[in-house]
């Protein structure tokens, strides 16, 4: 059987011919190995991002009348993973550290994507995070701009907005599609004619169809959508005389909707709303930065003032501690009623409990904030008290004028002298003006299931399913990327067949029992390769999945850090309860001797 033959134009069998159509084969291959290869993934990633970056950039011109710098890429060295390093805190795994830390898969596609640049920020080296980090209001609102998921996540809304825009206005650029296909065909036993009079023989007969078309397509906001073909083939005998043909074509194809569809209003309908996305995305974002830093500058003064009642209540505390060692000299003197030394006492402890529940209150308030800056809740970071300070002094000429006061008179006696730790009343009682040195909580016999606070975390980060499918979506992020990245490069197909033997059916009863000789097959190979000119979709759906990889480390870090802040919480308000207790029960024994 021959293979079919489509030919256009003359048909020849000169050798000459056939060494030009060999060397057309030649060129083409050379022409079409780079294209067939594409860009890198690498290079698609560059070419999304200026594209997103340009039109986030056009339309905050539009809309406020000039642009801003605006990125979603992230510092490898970022203050996070400067504080995980320095001051070893546990982690879960690479990812708590960042997205330029994971290990990449095997068939991962961008290697430029994952290599370590240097820190693009001066500002994270200028910070000291060995042993405690100290921020100022400024650079707590520096360190939550670049390190705050919630903020990351509303630049890359931003970014994903563009790039939806991107697609709707590809839909209206020119378009070029390529696609080239090779067949190759055997019939092992096929029945050739070999002179004029008829002699017929089975011989093997083999050919080639090589076939390559372009395309340009486009659609217009009026509605016209308008394709154009070109195309080339190139047909091949491999036996008997070798002949070979070759043909061009083109096809031309217009299509204009007259009512339903038609329109550019119609049309053009979803890159309208793709455009005012983009608009509603840029208000959203200007909105939530103004409200951000309100929110950490918030943050900060609250944790701030909430030190400050610390100091207020250590300050009541060792007030008390005087006023009860004065009282029990005044007893011993016999000068003050015993009841009045118990009472004195009862309101020591209940300061001690303020004390310690405040001291509470401000780590709790402080592991908060730090969850807001995007800094593990572990790491050792203090805030300036001077910002109180600095603040007043700010809005000191807002204030009116106030008559100066005398001096704040104690409550009671000047502080001084060490606490006593029973409520029992001691022989001799410190004296009124000696030192005060305060018990920090937490100083008495833990109990037996007692952890570490460092203990108790690796605990928790080791036993935490929830914590190990946020991990494992990390990886799953990594091969979503990988498959992303494989629609960007040509489709290549080779498909082949063959078949042999006869069927029988009731009009081919009358011949003979067919046999299943392979050798006199007929068989195929197809070979076809669509060119990557057109990947827009493809290119910008591989840029989304690696904004999805940096979400799913995000959540890791973000659930790494909730435990953290829930483990230390939970220490923190059991530690408030045992001291608690304590206190309440040196109280039930004053109340005792009181009775």
């Amino acid at each position: 059987m021959r293979p079919a033959v489509r030919a256009y134009g003359a048909r020849t069998t000169e050798p000459a011919w056939r060494w030009r159509a060999a060397g057309v084969l030649t060129a083409a291959a050379a022409v079409l190995t780079p294209l067939i290869a594409g860009c890198t993934a690498g290079a698609y990633r560059r070419d999304a991002d200026r594209t997103a970056y340009d039109i986030v950039a056009e339309k905050q011109t539009e809309v406020f009348g000039h642009s801003e710098p605006f990125t979603i890429e992230t510092p490898a060295a970022t203050l996070r993973r400067r504080l995980l390093l320095d001051q070893q805190l546990p982690r879960v795994s690479d990812a708590s550290l960042g997205t330029k830390d994971i290990k990449p898969i095997k068939q991962w596609p961008d290697d430029e994507y994952l290599e370590e640049p240097g820190s693009e920020d001066a500002f994270v080296d200028g910070l000291a995070t060995e042993d405690s980090l100290r921020l100022t209001l400024a650079e707590a609102l520096q360190v939550a701009a670049h390190g705050s998921r919630e903020y990351q996540a509303q630049k890359e809304s931003v970014f994903e907005s563009a790039l939806r825009l991107d697609l709707e206005r590809d839909a209206f650029r020119r378009t070029w599609t390529g696609v080239v296909t090779s067949l190759f065909e055997s019939d092992l036993e096929s029945l050739v004619v070999l002179d004029d009079e008829g002699h017929t023989d089975l011989q093997t007969v083999s050919g080639t169809e090589n076939d390559g078309v372009g395309t340009l397509s486009q659609q217009f906001k009026n509605g016209l959508s308008f394709t154009g073909q070109i195309g080339l083939d190139l047909v091949t005998l491999l036996t008997q005389n070798k002949t070979f043909s070759r043909g061009i074509y083109a096809d031309v194809t217009a299509t204009l909707p007259l009512m339903r569809g038609a329109g550019e209003f119609v049309v053009t309908e979803p890159l309208t709303q793709a455009e005012r996305d983009v608009v509603y995305a840029l208000y959203g974002y200007e909105r939530f930065k103004r409200q951000f830093a309100v929110d950490v500058a918030s943050g900060y003064l609250a944790v701030l003032r909430q030190l400050d009642a610390v100091k207020n209540a250590e300050d009541n505390y060792r007030r008390l501690i005087t006023s009860t060692r004065r009282a029990r000299r005044l007893a011993e003197t016999g000068r003050l009623p015993e009841i009045q030394v118990d009472q004195s006492r009862q309101d020591e402890l209940r300061a001690r409990n303020q004390w310690i529940s405040a001291q509470e209150s401000y780590e709790r308030q402080l592991d908060s904030f730090k969850l807001t800056l995007g800094l593990p809740t572990d790491a050792r970071v203090d805030l300036d008290r001077d910002e109180l300070d600095r603040l007043a002094r700010a809005i000191e000429g807002l204030l009116p004028s106030t008559q100066p006061g005398g001096a704040e008179s104690p409550a009671t006696e000047p502080a001084a002298g060490t606490q006593p730790t029973s409520a029992e009343a001691p022989a001799s009682a410190p004296a009124a003006d000696a030192p005060v040195e305060l018990v920090p909580p937490g100083q008495g016999k833990p109990g037996r299931y007692e952890l570490d606070e460092t203990e108790a975390i690796v605990t928790a980060l080791a036993q935490r399913l929830d914590l190990r499918v946020a991990v494992g979506r990390v990886y799953d992020a990594q091969r979503t990327v990988a498959v992303a990245a494989d629609q960007l490069r040509a489709d290549v197909t080779l498909l082949g067949s063959g078949s042999a033997g006869a069927r029988r059916t009731l009009g081919s009863v009358s011949q003979e029992d067919a046999i299943l000789r392979p050798d006199e097959g007929i068989y195929s190979a197809l070979l076809t390769i669509d060119l990557p000119f057109e990947r827009t979709a493809e290119q910008d759906v591989y840029r989304t999945t690696l904004i999805g990889l940096e979400e799913a480390v995000r959540n890791v870090q973000e659930l790494e850090d909730q435990i953290k802040l829930d483990v230390r919480n939970d220490l923190s308000r059991l530690l408030e309860a045992r001291e608690s207790i304590q206190i309440q029960a040196e109280a039930v024994k004053v109340a005792e001797r009181r009775v």
